[in-house]
């Protein structure tokens, strides 16, 4: 076990009650998931990349490991991505797990435009600022601006230059810019997590977006953002949490739908271990 996923263990031992049951029994079932490749798919599903990384920064960042960790990172090492925030996915995980991502970084950082954004979305240039501060290359003060000055007047950030803001982009945006060192007290951050406070539900859930209704996979980024910024997301975020996982360890998507489970499970646990992104 590698430095950074002992210390992530002994943080997650220190959490108690619920959220370390919950996460417990979460990470039970995505370990059951793993296919002979080593990789992760939804129940009875083959193996993909971006699961498998989704699953593999759920279960370091809790404190916990696949039960063939060795395979889960072999399989993720020489894949093909799809776009820039699929290698800046991929760097994440290969980072988790202790692997050399220097090689992937440089070429991630290639992809970087004269107006900072890297990639082709606001989104992109999130997971690629997240990947390149795990694998300890500096955002780009150009960057930085970028991802600054795409804020909406609302507060938030959205996917792509002129969509509408959401809080799982929003939340992703200000995880990067704490990363980037900007500081938690700054306009910008305080601004971005009044934007995720207002898509806060009664249930205590969060939302995609306003009308959308509380899933777990918003809640959890959420909960990451404020954790990010040192400040409290409530209780009532958990509380909706704890609600939404089955007895087989998984998470719902919301109250209403039950898709995908390794995906929404894997997004959650992170959130329960109150670890914002990217692993350390």
């Amino acid at each position: 076990m590698g430095l950074r996923i002992l210390v992530v263990a002994l943080l997650a031992l220190a959490l108690a009650g619920p959220a370390e049951a919950g996460i417990s029994d979460g990470a039970s079932y995505l370990r059951a998931q793993q296919n002979s490749d080593g990789g992760y798919g939804e129940p009875g599903d083959p193996s993909d990349v971006n699961l498998t990384a989704w699953v593999s920064l759920g279960l370091l960042a809790a404190g916990r490991e696949p039960r063939r960790s060795e395979a889960a990172a072999d399989y993720l090492v020489g894949r093909e991505d799809a776009d820039v925030t699929d290698l800046a996915l991929r760097i994440l995980a290969l980072d988790a797990y202790d692997r050399g991502v220097g090689g992937l970084a440089s070429r991630l950082a290639e992809n970087r435009r004269s107006n900072g954004r890297i990639g082709s979305t606001i989104n992109s240039t999130i997971w690629s600022m997240l990947a390149l501060r795990a694998a300890e290359r500096p955002a780009g003060a150009t960057t930085i601006r970028y991802l600054l000055d795409r804020q909406r007047s609302g507060g938030g950030w959205g996917w792509a230059p002129g969509g509408s803001a959401d809080s799982n982009d929003t939340a992703a945006a200000i995880q990067a810019l704490r990363a980037a060192r900007v500081s938690a007290g700054s306009r910008t951050i305080r601004r971005g997590l009044a934007f995720l406070r207002r898509l806060q539900n009664e249930d205590g859930g969060f939302e995609l977006t306003s009308g959308r209704g509380s899933d777990s996979q918003s809640t959890a980024w959420a909960i990451q953002a404020f954790v990010a910024a040192g400040r409290p997301a409530g209780d009532a975020a958990f509380r909706y949490l704890q609600r939404m996982q089955r007895p087989n360890g998984s998470f719902r998507y919301s109250a209403t739908y039950g898709v995908t489970p390794v995906w929404v499970t894997a997004q959650v646990l992170p959130a329960l271990a109150r670890r914002p992104f990217p692993v350390p």
